[in-house]
């Protein structure tokens, strides 16, 4: 992970479809660290459901809260709901959206298969990465160098594997912004065996 220490506001991503636990997970651990995420849509809304149906009232948008690092959770792209990243990749509009944040130098955190809303913004391009198991062919045909891990370090992009590969990938960040004994103390407030191991860094 690139530059640390320019990370001040966190953020977590939700739109209609999103996967509960690839938000909530890091949410938490985030949270339990107190870097104090906050909730934001890409488009104006006062609620949005999950793809399980939890309703989250989100804190702003990405505009309102203008994020350092922003965590996208996955959601809805093995089974092509019409809800969720595979509806999302399809519209363009959350993959463009992202790109832009990118390059405008917002660190992007995907979990699950919201990697793919990135490599079909083109963030991943060229880059290593991973998503969901059931995802890694369809990420294999973009330009994404597919890695089969639980966490992936590119250096300016951090992606996860699935669902429960947020909470590795949570707890890493933290011990990129707040140190190792932080992302300790983080992993036993939640009871989560951590395993350092799970992540592939490549900068």
């Amino acid at each position: 992970m690139h530059d640390p220490a320019s990370v001040d506001t966190l953020a977590v991503l939700v739109y209609e479809g999103f996967e509960e636990l690839d938000a909530v997970g890091p949410y938490e651990v985030l949270g339990a660290a107190g870097l104090e995420p906050q909730v934001v849509t890409a488009e104006a809304a006062d609620r949005v459901s999950g793809a399980y149906g939890l309703t989250v009232e989100p804190d702003g948008t990405v505009d309102d809260v203008d994020p350092d690092l922003l965590v996208v959770p996955g959601g809805g792209w093995n089974n092509r709901a019409e809800r969720g990243t595979w509806a999302e990749a399809q519209r363009g509009v959350l993959p463009e959206r992202l790109a832009d944040l990118h390059e405008s130098g917002v660190f992007l955190a995907a979990v699950c298969t919201g990697g793919m809303l990135l490599a079909y913004g083109g963030v991943l391009d060229g880059k290593r990465a991973t998503t969901h198991h059931g995802a890694l062919d369809d990420l294999r045909e973009t330009d994404a160098d597919v890695v089969e891990a639980r966490v992936v370090d590119a250096g300016d992009v951090v992606t996860a594997g699935g669902v429960t590969s947020g909470i590795d990938m949570a707890l890493y960040l933290v011990e990129q912004l707040r140190g190792p004994a932080a992302a300790d103390d983080a992993a036993d407030l939640v009871e989560y065996d951590r395993d350092e191991n799970v992540v592939v860094v490549d900068q």
